[in-house]
């Protein structure tokens, strides 16, 4: 984060009132106070599992839901219960929701014994009950300009609409998964946008995360109920349950080809949590099985698969991000039946300020050291400060290529595209997208950007690491079968996830239009609890946190997406993590039956005991985890420690040097 005066903004707060807001939002979390942030209290009263926690809007209040199906209110700043109540439900709570508007007074809960309820706090009675769903209730969502409203979701695949002033007793189907994507369909989160309400996210089992327009919705439908009395049907017209343009689908670009390889694995994707940042231009997803994604809903993208530079320019012009006659980009789309997200043309120095070159340079060696992690995190700041650095982009590719956590071939290949919109003759950029395209499965196109760039550096062409690179390409290509290559040949990124769906055109449409993710958050582990949460902590949404397997949670700087803090939250899995909304205070609960609190420590303090100090241990750590088989992974969850574990190593990749020299020979 940027330096700032604090005597001269406190001053300025002082003399002008309207500075105060701004100063808060400021000034909320910084990094002096992630670098102090340890435990402050230990909340004790549950006496199983703590599923879910919420602030008041205020921040005064802090309500909690557990498996013991009891609902406590605590005072935070004084740790004290102030309600203990039991909230009638005959299975764990997974969910709880202070009405907006209603003075604190009424809670809802969810739970595993498919019901909702609404409590009245001050006379402590469950004064609602719905049993609309027919499996596990997960989330509830409330609005702060829908008084009245709120939302729950369901492993029935189902997420209902609750008004309270219409109907006390029933709630009404707002959207049905199971319509769209198979009865297997579960609905696992929910969100509304704190900016414009009438948006709704939906994580659900899948990689698929969908954000609906809910206006949108009732508008359709009401249309339709009015139309209905007027119109004559035959038996065989279909309404449609969502209208076009009312519903938006989100992924990581890398995952739709993917999930074969994890099903095969017994890894499920299913997407835990789904927040908004505070100004509602982001959406935040904790994938289970995966990694952390942010995604821009302001300035969208496509997912990147395949982009080769126009024509073959003369390796004598341009070559690894040095460019000697301003020649201009271009980029072309090959035939192929994935639509890609345009570049823009952009001018690429090679220039760096000193204070980035010596950060360059730390990268550099961090890369020779095979401290791959470390590499990255170092061009992730200057990436950060120098966009339009291509050489940046190409080291950073390298290293994720040698790092090969889930998702790293994806990330280098995103930056060879933007090293290449930024030099078109970046030499290692454009060797490094055919490997990236071969390890992610996109055989065919693969072997077309190799070809392309052997007819753009012809003296390169007969390297031993082309000529590997190339027989690899083309062993893959005949070892498939005919029906194989049918496959490969339909909407390979968008293929049924379950052998078991029946998928509707509309919903394959709605997949082939997804958008890609701008962030991506590693180091966490979610792959044994379905509710871990991940979320913003500051009022801009500076930091990213996430729980883990491990026990610990994570934070990270959003824009670098660097790790810079993990801290001891639980014996076992952290899994709810809720920033308060104004302070520099984070509540944070899993399979202990405590609530922690988490404030930054006075400076006079000595060592925080909850600090987990080998971050890079910890992450990779993590990585082996998420890649163990289901028995290796009961095993770590009972405390056993697995040594050996498939995944991760420190093995070379097929591309061996970050520098700018000529592409290397491939190891063995």
């Amino acid at each position: 984060m940027t330096a700032a005066n604090i005597t001269r903004e406190i001053l300025h707060r002082q003399i002008r009132d309207r500075r105060a807001p701004g100063f808060q939002r400021s000034f909320h979390v910084t990094d002096p106070f992630i670098k102090r942030l340890g435990l402050e209290a230990e909340l004790q009263g549950h006496t199983g599992c703590v599923n879910c926690l919420e602030w008041n809007e205020q921040g005064d209040l802090l309500a909690s839901g557990s498996d013991d199906q009891h609902a406590i209110i605590w005072d935070p700043f004084r740790h004290k219960k102030l309600t203990t109540m039991h909230t009638g439900h005959a299975a764990n709570i997974f969910s709880v929701k202070f009405l907006p508007h209603t003075g604190d007074r009424i809670l809802i809960t969810g739970a595993a014994d498919t019901k909702v309820h609404v409590h009245d706090l001050t006379v402590k009675e469950t004064i609602h009950m719905f049993s609309d769903h027919t499996n596990r209730v997960k989330r509830i969502a409330t609005a702060p300009m829908w008084p009245n409203t709120f939302w729950s979701a369901a492993e029935d695949g189902i997420i209902r609409q609750y008004d309270l002033r219409e109907n006390s007793k029933h709630s009404e189907v707002l959207i049905d998964l199971t319509e769209f994507c198979g009865q297997l369909a579960e609905a696992k989160c929910l969100a509304v946008n704190p900016r414009d309400n009438n948006y709704l996210a939906v994580g659900a089992n899948g990689p698929f995360v969908r954000l609906y327009d809910i206006r949108m919705i009732h508008n359709y439908r009401k249309s339709l109920s009015q139309n209905t009395s007027a119109a004559v049907h035959t038996f065989c017209d279909r309404q449609k349950p969502i209208p076009d343009g009312a519903g938006q689908y989100y992924v990581a670009g890398h995952l739709p080809v993917k999930l074969r390889d994890y099903n095969n694995r017994l890894r499920v994707l299913v997407a835990t949590y789904v927040t908004f940042s505070p100004d509602g231009t982001e959406l935040l997803v904790n994938m289970g099985g995966e990694q952390v994604y942010l995604f821009d809903l302001t300035f969208k993208q496509r997912p990147y698969t395949f982009v080769l530079p126009k024509t073959c320019q003369s390796s004598t012009d341009v070559q690894n991000g040095k460019t000697t006659n301003g020649v201009s980009n271009g980029m072309h789309l090959p035939p192929s039946h994935i639509r890609f997200a345009e570049s823009k043309t952009q001018s690429s120095s090679t220039e760096l300020p000193p204070h980035l070159e010596k950060i360059k340079q730390k990268a550099n060696n961090a890369f020779a050291r095979q401290q791959w992690t470390q590499a990255i995190q170092l061009y992730s700041l200057g990436i950060h400060e120098a966009r339009g650095n291509a050489m940046l982009y190409g080291n950073r590719a390298a290293a994720y290529m040698k790092r090969k956590w889930d998702g790293d071939h994806y990330d280098a290949l995103r930056d060879c595209v933007e090293a290449l919109a930024l030099n078109p003759g970046h030499l290692k950029a454009h060797f490094r997208l055919a490997r990236c395209l071969f390890e992610l499965k996109y055989v065919a196109e693969a072997l077309e950007c190799l070809d392309d760039f052997k007819g753009k550096f012809p003296e390169q062409a007969h390297s031993s690491a082309c000529d590997a690179l190339d027989k690899d390409i083309k062993a893959a290509l005949y070892s498939k079968s005919d029906s194989e290559d049918k496959k490969g040949n339909s909407s390979m990124r968008f293929q049924s996830f379950s052998r078991k769906e029946s998928i509707p055109e509309d919903e394959e449409v709605l997949r082939e239009r997804s958008f890609d993710y701008k962030h991506r958050y590693c180091g966490h582990c979610n792959t044994t609890t379905d509710i871990k949460e991940a979320n913003f902590f500051g009022s801009k949404g500076q930091y990213i946190v996430s729980g883990s397997d491990d026990g610990s949670f994570f934070i990270w700087e959003k824009e670098t997406t660097n790790l810079v803090r993990i801290l001891q939250g639980d014996e076992s899995i952290v899994n709810c993590l809720q920033p308060h909304p104004s302070y520099c205070f984070l509540a944070t609960s899993g399979i202990d039956p405590v609530v922690r609190l988490w404030n930054p420590t006075p400076e006079t303090d000595g060592d925080n005991g909850r600090v987990v100090e080998d971050m890079e241990g910890a992450a990779q750590a993590n990585q082996r985890r998420m890649n163990a088989d289901p028995l290796e992974v009961m095993l770590l969850n009972m405390g056993y420690r697995i040594t050996g574990l498939r995944g991760v190593g420190p093995e070379g990749s097929d591309d061996d040097d970050s520098s700018e020299g000529p592409v290397q020979c491939r190891t063995t």
